[in-house]
């Protein structure tokens, strides 16, 4: 019995599980815009269902583009003065900024992989 719980356990965790970002400061949010490289911010929560949809792409990107584009995540639910001081009406949010950390796009809702990569390069990704 014990054997059985415990792979009906690992087997459950393993289906559930997925890539996300660690939540960013707000130093890692302002050393991003001013790395001179695109950004997006993702703001969402843990616990909504599109942004947890949205985990692993963002985790996927942040990965793929290191040194070339800033892929951050904030949960608003955790930081709410974040929430207020980006102007967030709906989660998630998606907010890109040019490599000056201009913003030059925000978008509300869930935005699957070609849609972020859309607005990166719009952005300035190369």
């Amino acid at each position: 019995m014990r054997i059985m719980l415990t792979t009906v356990l690992l087997f459950s965790s393993a289906c559930f599980a997925y890539a996300e970002l660690p939540s960013a400061t707000a130093a890692a949010v302002n050393q991003a815009l001013s790395s001179g490289k695109p950004t997006v911010i993702d703001l969402g929560a843990r616990t909504c269902i599109p942004c947890k949809k949205m985990a692993p792409i963002l985790e996927s990107l942040s990965a793929e583009y290191r040194g070339k584009a800033a892929v951050l995540f904030i949960d608003v639910r955790a930081d709410q003065d974040a929430a207020r001081k980006f102007g967030v009406q709906m989660i998630p949010t998606q907010i890109f900024y040019d490599a000056k950390g201009r913003e030059v796009r925000r978008h509300m809702g869930f935005m699957d992989r070609q849609g972020l990569l859309k607005e990166l390069k719009a952005a300035g990704l190369k």
